[in-house]
């Protein structure tokens, strides 16, 4: 009986991954577009001191700009949000496939290469390069060097 409420909750804790509820409030918890996309009316369009247009020519392109700008872009997401949703949820699966199945194998594989090389070069530095050095050292222990000043 235990083992079957685990089981259940185990599959309701899967099931929520993938259908957790979503903010419809705020739709960037991580500021991810921040800089981005806040462009508005006063960003693009400006008029200097002594060079203004008609009071409701300024009005009417404010509110054309404004809503043009709302209106395309939920057209534009309507028609091509799904389609580039599918599009990068395949692209990242993709790059996560890869990451998962040929990379990090490699790295691992390539880690445990290079340290058999690492074990045999270290053997070969110790046998031949360190009575050299160690000869080398006993020679030049005996030397002596003086300065002199001299007038």
């Amino acid at each position: 009986m235990a083992e079957e409420h685990g089981e259940l909750e185990e599959r309701i804790i899967i099931k929520d991954q993938h259908t957790k509820e979503i903010d419809l409030v705020n739709r960037d918890p991580k500021h991810i577009n921040e800089d981005v996309v806040k462009v508005d009316f006063e960003d693009v369009i400006a008029e200097p001191v002594g060079t203004y247009s008609f009071d409701g020519v300024w009005k009417s392109s404010y509110t054309t700009f404004t809503v043009s700008k709302y209106w395309c872009y939920r057209l534009l997401s309507a028609l091509l949000g799904i389609p580039l949703a599918v599009l990068w949820g395949f692209l990242f699966a993709l790059i996560s496939f890869c990451h998962i199945w040929a990379v990090v194998p490699c790295i691992k594989s390539y880690l445990i290469e290079i340290q058999c090389v690492s074990r045999i070069y270290s053997l070969c530095i110790h046998t031949f390069c360190d009575p050299l050095f160690e000869a080398l050292a006993k020679i030049c222990s005996n030397v002596r060097v003086a300065i002199r000043k001299e007038t």
